[in-house]
């Protein structure tokens, strides 16, 4: 298998669990947070929620790399 291909497909499953990952996470604001009328406190992740958040960011983080790997390799 050649780096290209293996690139390619690390990139779309990493496109794939981010935006999975993304959806799963709770922490939605309702429509009146964005006009300041917020009623939630902040508070820290914890438990699944902070797992959530880690992987989220670790895929973002190999989807971006996949990326640049793949406009460095040469056609």
């Amino acid at each position: 298998m050649q780096i290209g291909n293996f690139l390619e497909i690390v990139t779309f499953i990493s496109a794939i669990l981010t935006i999975l990952l993304i959806l799963l996470q709770q922490r939605g604001a309702s429509l009146g947070a964005g006009f300041g009328s917020s009623g939630e406190l902040y508070t820290t992740r914890r438990g699944l929620e902070k797992s959530l958040f880690i992987a989220t960011i670790v895929f973002a983080i190999v989807f971006v790399l996949s990326i640049l790997g793949l406009l460095l390799i040469p056609a």
